[in-house]
């Protein structure tokens, strides 16, 4: 197959010839056509030709913003199967195929619908073949082929970033880098100088620069001062062509800001100033403002203020206001215009932060004279103290001087003072004051114990102007005088113990005066001398203002006398001396061994006990339940009575009732009664009857003829010796019970315990002859009798 194919530079035509291989050559890009092939014919020998290879082709090129009004060539498509006669057909298949591009089937030429734009898409992947019009078959393989888009310079360079906003410090370096700039085109930088840009400055000279190859702007002065000119608009072209006649182009704007820099030192707009300043003025108040001027702005143009020389330094104080960088000037001192007129002040401000790169522009401070006239006007009268402390004794007659103020006009005039206690305090009544001469007195008797100290404030006012009025604190201390006798702190409980010894410390007292320390800081303890010798207490002062209380003797007895009374005389060091008496009630009472009281009386025992009547009575109430119950349980149990045989039915061997009870017949340990019934063999068996013993005791027989040799009640009275005088009885209570029943029956015993003593076997026959009462006996031991024998 053969490919012509045109451009816009020069249209040339490619003939491309396409040699048919097989299906697994497709992917070489080339089509192989074959040529002088012949079909042979049946019973003939078949030809073979060597075909003729095509040449090999892979891309068609095509103008982009083609804006003709006929549709752009773009190639040709040649098989060598095309005789010319019509029968071959071209098809066009891929991106494309159809909308943007167009194909003659007969004649293979293709043409470009559309403007293409290379910034969209650069090139279009197609499919070409050959095929045979009247059988449809294929004469050759499809074939892959691109129709690149070539680029013209459709595309001006552009500043994605722009407009730009930067700063570079002011008084910079020529040179000194400011801002890099760069413009995107996009074009196709591959082919031809459509995308190259170049950088040139349209507005901005001769301030700044631009590099043409990077786009780095760089000052162009030396010392650009901001304080000149703050602001510049920089506008730098980016033109495409290499910058040649004919390229596009593209602008944008950089605005630059010098910024500042401390290269202005601050001045004074004038070298004197002059302020007034009235002599009412308050001290501590703001009197005038000062300014020095500083071209540059923030942090370069704060500074401080200070006043360096001058009669007036110690009056007037200066300070820096950060927000609108002025002196304040404020009054340390009142001013009097009749001492001074006048004063003056040098003031310097001075830059607070410096930048030494250019110390050589200084010095950074400046220094102006400022003069302060000091305006007379009417004041009020002034108190020659500016407080007053007065004194006075307590009970002093009403009328006694306390003491004397004084106030002055100090205006030239020197008018006379009127003198008045302001009444707001209720204080201020307690005195009277001269309205000429200003002598303060008292108006009432103070007591220092009430009240000591007084305070009122004294005005005074020109006779002439009474608006003007000035005011002074006056405060009045009253003395003490000894109008106070000593006396106890408190009232002392004292305490002796039965068994106390002579000498013994049983109380220590102390004393108080309401008179200040002068006059009774000592105090002295004595016994009432008008009284005889106290034979039962002494007293000892211990000159620390205390006094002990000791016994003269030894034992107290709370039945011969519980209550002394011991007079006591206190005395203090005043001037003249004062005393008061006081008795002491000393209690007799019953102590531990270590001094601890055990009780006085009663009344004092129920009170340390902390029983009040109510929790007394409740007790008392408590114990006479417990013994109604008690009472009502004995009686209950003795009025309880149990018959001797329950049941007919439920007759037992031995029905013995002991009213205790315990383990049956079985237990030999909580009763013994055959002790009673051999008391001979009791007496080797002596074991506690309240213990249980360790190990089981083994009786002994003995004949029968025993029993009647030893007497039961003396048995019975020699134990109950035994119990009284054995020293290992518990404490508790232990209750053994020998019953005496007196000498034995003639009938005999009827217990089964004495056959366990003799060994015998029982007749009970006899039971018949006693008569009825014991004839349902007779009959039940009978069936026992007959029962065992059968």
């Amino acid at each position: 197959m053969r490919i012509t194919s045109t451009s816009c530079i020069c249209p040339v035509l490619v003939c491309l010839c396409f040699v048919q291989r097989c299906y697994g050559a497709a992917h070489h890009g080339s089509i192989k056509v074959t040529r002088n092939q012949t079909k042979h014919v049946e019973g003939e020998t078949e030809v073979h030709h060597r075909p003729k290879r095509g040449w090999v082709w892979n891309q068609f090129f095509v103008l982009e913003e083609h804006m003709g009004p006929d549709p752009q060539y773009v190639g040709k498509l040649h098989s060598n199967s095309d005789k010319g006669d019509g029968s071959v057909k071209y098809i066009l298949t891929g991106e494309g195929a159809g909308t943007i591009f167009i194909i003659d089937d007969t004649t293979g030429d293709i043409h470009s619908t559309k403007s293409l734009d290379r910034e969209q898409k650069t090139h279009y992947v197609l499919h070409a073949q050959a095929i045979d019009r009247r059988t449809n078959k294929p004469l050759e393989p499809e074939s892959e082929f691109i129709i690149k888009v070539q680029d013209i310079n459709d595309n001006a360079p552009k500043f994605t970033d722009g407009p730009y906003i930067v700063t570079v410090p002011e008084m910079s370096e020529m040179g000194t880098s400011v801002l890099q700039v760069t413009a995107t085109d996009a074009d196709d930088p591959t082919y031809g100088n459509s995308a190259r840009v170049v950088y040139s400055i349209l507005q901005g000279q001769p301030y700044f620069s631009v590099d043409p190859k990077t786009g780095v702007i760089r000052t162009a002065l030396h010392n650009m001062d901001r304080e000149a000119r703050e602001h510049y608009s920089v506008v730098i072209q980016a033109k495409d062509m290499a910058g040649q006649v004919g390229g596009l182009s593209g602008s944008t704007t950089v605005n630059i800001t010098l910024t500042d820099v401390n290269d202005n030192p601050p001045r004074f707009p004038q070298k004197h100033y002059q302020l007034y300043v009235p002599e009412s003025a308050q001290v501590g108040s703001a009197v005038g403002k000062i300014k020095a001027n500083d071209a540059d702005t923030g942090s370069n143009a704060d500074m401080k203020y200070t006043i360096i020389n001058g009669d007036g330094s110690g009056v007037f104080s200066i300070s820096t206001d950060k927000e609108t960088r002025e002196g304040i000037l404020s009054l340390k001192k009142p001013l009097n215009y009749e001492k001074k007129k006048s004063y003056t002040l040098n003031i310097e401000g001075a830059n607070t932060h410096l930048d030494f790169r250019f110390s050589h522009l200084g010095p950074f401070k400046d220094v102006t004279m400022l003069k302060i006239i000091v305006g007379d006007v009417d004041e009020p009268p002034l108190f020659t103290m500016p407080s007053y402390v007065m004194e006075v004794y307590e009970n002093a007659k009403i009328g006694t001087t306390v003491g004397t103020v004084t106030a002055q006009d100090p205006d030239t005039a020197n008018s006379l003072v009127r003198y008045f206690i302001d009444h707001n305090m209720e204080e201020d009544r307690y005195f009277t004051i001269d309205a000429s001469t200003g002598t303060i007195k008292t108006a009432k008797i103070f007591d220092r114990e009430e009240t000591p100290w007084y305070n009122i404030t004294v005005a005074a006012s020109e006779i002439d102007n009474p608006e003007l009025v000035s005011h002074v604190p006056v405060g009045v201390r009253i003395l003490d005088v000894n109008d106070n006798p000593p006396e106890l702190t408190r009232e002392y409980d004292v305490v002796v113990c039965e068994n106390a010894k002579p000498g013994q410390v049983i109380q220590t007292i102390t004393a108080t005066d309401k008179d200040n320390s002068a006059n009774g800081a000592r105090f002295r303890f004595s016994l009432d001398e008008g009284l005889s010798l106290n034979p039962n207490f002494t007293l000892r002062d211990n000159e620390d203002n205390t006094a002990s209380i000791l016994t003269r003797r030894r034992r107290y007895s709370r039945t011969t006398q519980d209550i002394y009374y011991l007079p006591v005389l206190i005395s203090d060091g005043g001037v003249p001396p004062l005393s008061s008496s006081s008795t002491l009630t000393i209690r007799v009472c019953a102590c531990e061994r270590d001094g601890r009281v055990r009780t006085c009386h009663a009344e004092a025992f129920l009170s340390s006990a902390g029983l009040s009547t109510g929790a007394l009575i409740a007790i008392l109430l408590c114990v006479v339940i417990l013994l109604a119950i008690v009472v009502l349980f004995i009686t209950l149990r003795r009025s309880k009575k149990e018959p001797l045989i329950i049941s007919e039915e439920d007759v037992r061997e031995n029905v013995v009732t002991y009213d205790d009870e315990g383990g049956g017949e079985e237990d030999t340990e909580a009763f013994d009664i055959t002790a009673l019934r051999n008391p001979s063999a009791a007496e080797e068996l002596k074991y506690r009857r309240d213990v249980r013993p360790e190990v089981k005791p083994v009786l002994r027989h003995h004949p029968s003829s025993s029993l009647d040799s030893i007497d039961v009640q003396e048995f019975i009275k020699q134990r109950l010796a035994e119990a009284d005088l054995d020293p290992s009885v518990p404490p508790y209570d232990s209750l053994q019970t020998y019953a005496y029943e007196g000498h034995r029956s003639e009938a005999g015993s009827i217990s089964s315990l004495d056959s366990a003593t003799t060994h015998s076997d029982q007749d009970y026959n006899y039971l018949g002859d006693w008569g009825p009462e014991f004839r349902k006996l007779a009959e039940l031991y009978g069936e026992i009798e007959s029962e065992r024998t059968t």
